[in-house]
């Protein structure tokens, strides 16, 4: 006999279809349609998994997560509902919940979501680093060319906050994932997957936004920025509509990373590494292009030239270590002139433009902040520039030369290197 799963949902039909499914995988299944027995089942039959309906009579489903979590703390629970949003799932994960997923789902999205519940072995190996010491690997830096480890969190991170383009309030998830599966975005339904690749990206103006069909996902590159900078090469990541602004940086993302661990994993991947010169756009002073070469590992200059009170910035970064990133990079947030943000709100985008969310310039001076770093706006550029490169789908080796460039520039080039690799 399998491992006990308790069904929780006042609709008959939806108990006896899940019942169905999950005897099929092995499950012993056990199911009420009452709340005010869910308790009594929990501490009797001590069920591995507990699939909760979150619009339950009597108790409401969130109340009775918090009450599961409180005395059986080992029990997982997965969250069902028929109408979900991000900010529900955002606060269960908050809770303990393993999963959150929408009706109507599918089986493999609900048997995707169970697995990851009941198998946390994400295929770790011993601490970060001293394996590939062991190995007697080299670290970032020396030119041989070596596969580096695969990398996801060693926990769930849960994020909430606002759109910058929507202005709408949004939230994220991101789960630990098995190796090779790559960084993937999913609604909570979870029956649609946009990887975090090129392939998927519909639009690059003014942020990167990825797409399957009908599930949207815009301003995506501040969340890659910061994978990229901790070299996370597995995650699911659970949102809809528009990765949370925050501070208009990836500062906080890196911060939740840190918090979180990141788990080194036992498969390898191998990073692309350049073999020849390759230009995007005009090489010329003052121009706008963007040029890669063979090195030994990550080197990014940037050149931003914008009217007054910007004008002329340089920004060089080489990405050697996490650290650097957080440090050198990750601060750097979003910025643009009052009168573009006028422009935008036009177009029905940065509505979530706030003043603590964005660095704002007017035809003289910064109006609403003062700046982290003197060439805050060319490390942003930089910061973007990481985001779009991680669409690669793994690490890049390689010096970076790019001058007025944005993400349109930032994408053609990793198309172009994708053909060539």
């Amino acid at each position: 006999m399998g491992e006990t799963v308790l069904v929780v949902d006042d609709e008959e039909r939806i108990r006896s279809s899940l019942k169905g499914i999950l005897i099929d995988e092995g499950f012993r299944v056990l199911d009420t349609g009452r709340a005010p027995a869910v308790m009594d089942i929990v501490a009797k039959e001590r069920p591995r998994l507990v699939l909760l309906d979150v619009w339950m009579p009597d108790i409401d489903g969130i109340e009775l997560l918090r009450r599961i979590k409180e005395t059986a703390p080992q029990t997982e629970v997965i969250m069902i509902s028929g109408h979900g949003n991000i900010n529900s799932a955002v606060a269960a994960t908050k809770l303990g919940a393993a999963d959150f997923i929408e009706k109507p789902f599918s089986v493999d999205g609900l048997l995707g979501s169970i697995e990851r519940a009941l198998v946390p072995d994400t295929g770790a190996t011993a601490p970060e680093n001293s394996a590939a010491k062991a190995a007697g690997e080299p670290q970032i830096g020396a030119a041989a060319r070596k596969t580096v480890a695969q990398r996801t969190i060693k926990k769930s991170i849960v994020v909430g906050g606002q759109g910058l383009h929507t202005g709408l309030k949004t939230g994220m998830i991101l789960y630990p994932a098995q190796p090779g599966s790559g960084i993937t975005f999913t609604p909570l339904s979870g029956d649609v997957m946009a990887p975090a690749r090129v392939e998927s990206v519909t639009d690059t103006g003014y942020n990167t936004t990825l797409a399957n069909g009908a599930y949207v996902v815009r301003t995506v590159e501040h969340l890659m920025s910061a994978l990229h900078g901790f070299g996370i090469t597995n995650l699911l990541v659970k949102t809809q509509g528009e990765v949370p602004a925050l501070d208009g940086s990836a500062l906080e993302f890196c911060r939740l990373l840190a918090d979180a661990g990141v788990q080194q994993q036992a498969a390898r991947v191998q990073p692309l590494y350049v073999e020849r010169p390759i230009v995007i756009g005009q090489e010329k002073e003052g121009g706008e292009y963007i040029r890669v070469e063979p090195a030994d590992h990550l080197i990014i200059d940037y050149t931003l030239i914008y009217p007054a009170p910007i004008g002329v910035q340089h920004a060089h970064f080489e990405l050697t270590k996490p650290e650097d990133y957080v440090r050198e990079i990750a601060p750097a947030r979003t910025f643009g002139f009052l009168s573009e943000m006028r422009k935008l709100s036009e177009m029905g985008l940065a509505n979530g433009g706030r003043l603590d969310n964005v660095i704002l310039v007017d035809d003289e001076k910064v109006v609403n902040t003062k700046l982290r770093f003197p060439d805050e706006f060319a490390r942003h550029k930089i910061l973007d520039l990481l985001g779009d490169l991680y669409l690669l789908g793994r690490p890049i080796i390689g010096h970076i030369v790019a001058s007025k460039t944005g993400h349109s520039d930032n994408l053609a080039l990793v198309r172009r290197l994708l053909q060539s690799a």
